[in-house]
């Protein structure tokens, strides 16, 4: 038997560095200025603790284009490198200098914020490079030294005449990679991917105006100056502890995260966390509404204010990703992938926190202002909902915040709705109904009859409501929800006292062969009823449990797995045969007026319902405007 090692040649890394380490070309800027953050916060810590016996100074990275060589250069002032450094940590492609340096200063070093890829992030730059340069001195003060790469396994590495403490990468951009010799280019990838960096980035020069000295002549000049400009926001608020921060410094926040988003969050949840995983970060919540239709990449991910992603899903409980804000955790590596998401267990720790804070902000709203907290109910309330049917510790405290409003705009946790209408609106069989709308304008006629009745009447119209009260009445068998117009009042909330039928069986037989000539059964289902005389002849109401699965099968889920979602609408005609209409139709003798009668009373319940359109409408008008001649 034949024992070895088996070693990776250097052959091998640069096809696979350019083809497969990193699927968008583009994030090698990031790691090279990754790289030089690490080496400057390196420099900061080691002269904290006086290992660095230097002139620390007011360190930035610098980011150049040399369009005409075709070189870009990303320069550093800090700790630089020396000979045996850059042969350990450049040659030896697989071994990482910024994991090395915090196990050795672990015990000293508090938030380091370095970000530990130095060794493969540096070679992506051979990703668009035909050739990679790098200049460094050393903080040590030994000769600096030069290295030159043209992706081939052959490197030199010689003394060279650099006089300034820090690295230089030299990249000269391959043919195919032209475009990041564009200014426009890299501004687009400085303000994606370095924005918030904790190290100031300096790309070019900008020219400021001054301020006019006090007394000077109304037709003075300002005078102006050439600076820096530097690119990025070196402490960004979700850095900043929250007792720091004033609501005006958040709402600046979010201008600087979304510049083209005019309208201002409802709030903000700050996340800070040390334990047992390191996670900061705002979370925002929009004006919502009913949209479900939402755009999911509003949420960016940082490690160590250095962006990774904005398709949080994973580390963000899904409920949330409608949210707008920042993520940011060194425990979640640069190169993220999903499947790395769903397998990390402190990925779903992240997640279940993110979900914990924001129930206890939520519920402390409540208590605090609750008010205020019913003001925005409208606006976040799909947030909420979306929350307790996809994440069950969030439900669990969800009961504490959640509102239900009525068609009166009053609101009521459940709890408190439920007590307020036990006495009322419990049936024969000690169920207790809950009677909704989803919409008062076009339910109006039905929320009248169920207010004559004394009834309370909620308002729910998220899209989702159908799976948020099938969740509630699998957890209560005494619970049930019903919307207002799936049956004439009488049946909603079925009780022990029944209304007497004013008509025989024969003349409801009579009456259901009159119906048969105008109705057709693929149309309607007929119920006639004994109903209070002036509840309405006529009435179309829809079946609460194949709306509601049609209504489910619609947005994700429910009805689907039975079909329904592929089903026509399906409605009932209920007759109130105690209506005076509808003895009158029986007692006339023509039998043409008996018709219109029927199909006049019969539209008018569908015109209720929005159910009348085109050709039958114009025809509705043309006999009201006959009978009223």
């Amino acid at each position: 038997m034949t024992k070895g090692k088996i070693n990776v040649s250097v052959d091998n890394i640069f096809p696979l560095i350019k083809k497969f380490l990193y699927s968008d070309h583009e994030i090698f800027l990031r790691e090279l200025i990754s790289n030089a953050s690490d080496a400057t916060l390196k420099l900061k810590h080691l002269h904290k603790l006086g290992e660095a016996k230097i002139d620390y100074g007011s360190p930035k990275i610098e980011v150049k284009i040399d369009k005409k060589a075709g070189k870009l250069h990303v320069i550093d002032q800090g700790l630089g490198m020396t000979k045996e450094e850059v042969e350990k940590y450049i040659n030896e492609v697989a071994f990482s200098g910024a994991e090395e340096f915090l196990d050795q200063y672990k015990d000293k070093l508090e938030d380091s914020g370095i970000i530990g890829h130095f060794g493969l992030g540096f070679y992506s730059a051979f990703m668009v490079s035909e050739k990679v340069e790098i200049k460094t001195k050393s903080y040590k003060n030994e000769p600096a030294v030069h290295w030159s790469c043209d992706g081939s396994p052959e490197f030199s590495l010689e003394e060279c005449d650099k006089q300034d403490r820090g690295t230089e990468i030299i990249l000269h951009l391959d043919k195919d990679s032209k475009e990041f010799l564009e200014e426009t280019r890299i501004k687009t990838l400085l303000n994606k991917y370095n924005k918030f960096m904790p190290v100031p980035i300096k790309f070019g020069t900008k020219v400021e105006t001054l301020p006019l000295p006090e007394g000077a002549a109304k037709d003075a000049k300002p005078e102006t100056k050439t600076v820096d400009n530097i690119i990025n926001n070196t402490n960004p608020a979700w850095t900043i502890p929250p007792a720091e921060l004033k609501d005006e410094d958040y709402k600046a926040f979010y201008r600087e995260l979304y510049p083209m988003q005019f309208e201002a969050p409802l709030f903000q949840i700050h996340l800070n966390v040390d334990y047992p995983f390191n996670l900061t970060g705002i979370l925002y919540f929009p004006k919502l509404n009913n949209e479900l239709n939402l755009q999911k990449d509003r949420i960016q991910l940082y490690q160590n204010q250095v962006f990774v992603t904005d398709n949080v899903e994973g580390i963000v409980p899904e409920f949330l990703t409608m949210l707008r804000g920042v993520i940011d955790s060194p425990d979640i590596p640069l190169n993220v992938s999903r499947s790395y998401l769903q397998a990390d267990g402190a990925v779903k720790k992240i997640s279940s926190y993110i979900s914990r804070k924001v129930a206890d902000k939520l519920q402390a709203m409540f208590k605090e202002d609750r008010s205020a907290f019913e003001n925005k109910w409208n606006d976040i309330k799909i947030v909420i909902e979306y929350g307790m049917l996809s994440d069950d510790k969030f439900n669990e405290k969800a009961d504490k915040f959640a509102l239900y409003p009525t068609v009166a705009e009053d609101y009521f946790t459940l709890e408190e709705f439920k007590n307020k209408v036990k006495d009322h609106q419990t049936d024969k069989n000690d169920k207790l109904v809950l009677l909704y709308a989803s919409n008062v304008e076009e339910q109006h006629g039905y929320i009248e009859q169920a207010k004559i009745k004394g009834y309370e009447v909620l308002l729910l119209d998220s899209p989702i409501v159908s799976h948020v009260i099938q969740k509630l009445e699998a957890s209560n068998e005494k619970l049930s929800f019903v919307r207002i117009d799936s049956d004439h009042i009488d049946n909603l909330i079925k009780k022990d006292d029944t209304v007497i039928s004013k008509l025989s069986d024969d003349e409801k037989t009579n009456f259901e062969a009159l119906l048969k000539k105008q109705i057709s059964e693929d149309q309607y289902a007929v119920q006639l009823e004994a109903m209070d005389s002036s509840a309405p002849p006529f009435l179309i109401t829809q079946p609460e449990f194949m709306r509601r699965m049609k209504e489910m099968q619609q947005t994700g889920g429910g009805g689907g797995m039975f079909g329904m979602g592929n089903l026509p609408e399906m409605y009932n005609l209920v007759v109130n045969v105690n209506h005076e209409l509808i003895g009158k139709i029986l007692s006339t003798k023509t039998a043409d007026k008996q018709q219109r009668l029927i199909k006049q009373g019969v539209d008018l319940a569908r015109l209720s319902q929005g159910l009348l359109k085109g050709e039958e409408l114009t025809g509705f008008i043309s006999r009201s405007y006959e009978l009223i001649k």
